[in-house]
């Protein structure tokens, strides 16, 4: 098996399985290539708690320095605090070591620019030129910088979110929180974090050992010991990270998961509570926001798949709420443009107290909607790209929204049809009010696919 089959180069990043293609000599050399890029000078480190951050850490800070940067070192620390601390402390660049909700065997790297978000299309394919040179411009010894630690990257991040709610106004409710931290980079963090916000925590999955005592995606599924202590200890709410904490799922306090979907639901109503204002999430978000935004009176726009494309388009229009509802990818521009679960608990505890309503009343309040998600196989690019134009042009007088596949809206439903990147086959997404009917949408498009493949 060639050793790159599992390599995947992409806007996010680099990302690998351990071992087979992510290497630590491939992770020094693109550490010296994004060392290159951002033109030496301060570069700030941090990972999550996998084993095999602490090896890829030293090969970053390898290839940093052979490029004359000087690295500063955070540890373990969640990717939203060090896109903060990047653009907190002026450096230059950051890099994340985090294969984010992938399983244990993987890793990557994920590269953030001097304004503390996530390199674009455009700067990640200068910074993946600089890699394929076969020239790298490695300094002399005389060059070398010292290795430093940056510490009190979270407390840059907790002071920019406790300056945009209102902590004493949550303390005084004395929430009891239930919480599950995946035993990564938050678990530090999280339990204090919301202890400082007055709640009385109860939490799992602490332990920073290098392993996930459950599967690292926050999804129903993986969240039946976060159901279990809900009921047990009979809190308000429960939430659940991933193992670099920029993701958060919501729990009621019947111990019901309700979907990073509606995590990002809640969020947006609040902040639009606080303040109106235009709203930009991906495509493949629940029509639950549409129904907030409009009741709010703001815009909703759409952007790509992709945290750096919704924080792209979220600046280019001024957004005051956004995030990626697949994920539970909640970003609050106020606090910084990024995916953050912090920020998330945050705002959904301050909106349990202003409304005075539990997080089932709260999503009562909202469309009742059901996603089923399938995938046809193509025979390769070529052929996903014809079936694309040919659902494109057959529904066109739909006005479908085609910057990222083809996502065709009706009032109370919708469905997204997605080439994958990395594998012949098309993502088919629909959501709607009932199961059955989400489950006919997306059979009737995946029939129509099959159809068109001559199967």
């Amino acid at each position: 098996m060639s050793k790159t089959v599992n390599l995947k180069v992409s806007v996010s990043g680099v990302r690998g399985i351990v071992g087979e293609s992510l290497t630590p000599g491939l992770v020094a050399n693109f550490a010296a290539a994004f060392g290159e890029y951002v033109g030496g000078g301060r570069v700030l480190l941090g990972r999550d708690t996998r084993m095999t951050g602490s090896m890829f850490e030293n090969a970053v800070i390898a290839g940093l320095l052979s490029t004359g940067c000087r690295p500063e070192i955070l540890g373990v620390v969640p990717t939203p605090t060090l896109q903060i601390a990047v653009h907190s402390s002026r450096a230059n660049g950051g890099i994340i070591i985090s294969a984010s909700h992938n399983t244990i065997e993987w890793n990557a790297l994920k590269f953030v620019g001097r304004s503390g978000i996530f390199l674009n299309h455009t700067e990640a394919s200068e910074l993946l030129d600089i890699y394929n040179q076969q020239e790298r411009g490695y300094v002399t010894e005389s060059e070398y910088r010292e290795i430093h630690f940056f510490n009190g990257g979270f407390s840059l991040h907790k002071e920019r979110i406790f300056k945009n709610i209102d902590v004493d106004l949550i303390r005084k409710k004395h929430f009891k929180v239930a919480l599950d931290c995946c035993n990564g980079a938050g678990a530090p963090f999280a339990p204090e974090f919301l202890q400082e916000l007055g709640c009385e925590v109860n939490s799992i999955f602490t332990e920073t050992d290098g392993t996930f005592h459950r599967s690292p995606e926050p999804s129903k599924e993986n969240l039946g010991e976060l159901s279990k202590l809900v009921q047990e200890n009979k809190c308000d709410v429960g939430f659940a990270q991933d193992p670099d904490a920029d993701r958060l799922a919501v729990m009621d306090s019947t111990g019901k998961c309700v979907g990073e979907q509606y995590s990002l639901a809640l969020a947006i109503q609040h902040i639009l509570a606080r303040r109106k204002g235009t709203v930009v999430v991906n495509l493949d978000t629940t029509k639950a926001v549409d129904f907030i935004a409009k009741k709010a009176g703001v815009d909703l726009f759409f952007s790509k798949i992709g945290e750096i494309n919704v924080t792209s388009e979220m600046i280019s229009r001024n957004a005051v709420a956004g995030g990626e509802g697949g994920s539970g990818g909640i970003i609050w521009p106020a606090v910084h443009p990024c995916r953050d679960s912090f920020s998330g608990m945050a705002l959904i505890l301050e909106l349990m107290e202003t409304s005075g309503k539990s997080i089932s009343s709260l999503i009562s309040e909202l469309p009742e909607l059901y996603f089923t998600r399938k995938k046809a196989t193509t025979s390769g690019t070529a052929q996903s790209r014809e079936i694309l134009r040919h659902i494109k042009n057959k529904y066109s007088y739909m006005n479908p929204i085609t910057v990222d596949g083809v996502r065709i809206d009706w009032p109370d439903r919708w469905v997204l049809i997605r080439a994958s990147n990395t594998e012949p086959i098309i993502r088919i997404t629909a959501e709607a009010p009932t199961l059955a009917e989400s489950e006919a949408l997306s059979s009737a498009f995946l029939g129509e696919i099959d159809k068109y493949c001559g199967k």
